[in-house]
């Protein structure tokens, strides 16, 4: 699967309809972005049963603005509709690869249980 545009429109949808969404913040003017996009794009060839999105923060400056992006590109990865990971710059193909494993790895459910009790204790 290729990477799909979001937008403010589209973000939240497809961040609670999928078990695993990584997201690129980019900018076309950006040259660590330009850099990126294609190991990225490689990556979603690779995995097709993740969600690869693209976030434009130049035609989607509110909804960088919430996601608190100040520094692009920026890498975020969600499962369960939960942000698990978010790092600024561009990484080189095995570091993304090693994001995704740990990304699919993670029991999700177990963290959450686990962050719940450590607030009560």
């Amino acid at each position: 699967m290729a990477t799909t545009a979001l937008t403010s429109e589209n973000f939240e949808p497809a961040i609670a309809g999928n078990d695993i969404v990584l997201v690129d913040f980019w900018a076309d003017w950006c040259g660590p972005c330009r850099a990126f996009g294609p190991v990225f794009e490689a990556a979603s060839e690779q995995h097709p049963d993740l969600v690869f999105g693209k976030v434009d923060t130049e035609a989607e400056q509110a909804l960088a603005a919430a996601a608190q992006i100040t520094s692009i590109p920026t890498l975020m990865a969600f499962k369960k509709g939960r942000l698990v990971f978010s790092q600024p710059g561009a990484l080189p193909a095995a570091a993304l690869q090693e994001v995704i494993d740990a990304v699919v790895d993670l029991d999700i459910d177990a963290a959450l249980r686990n962050a719940e009790s450590e607030q009560v204790s």
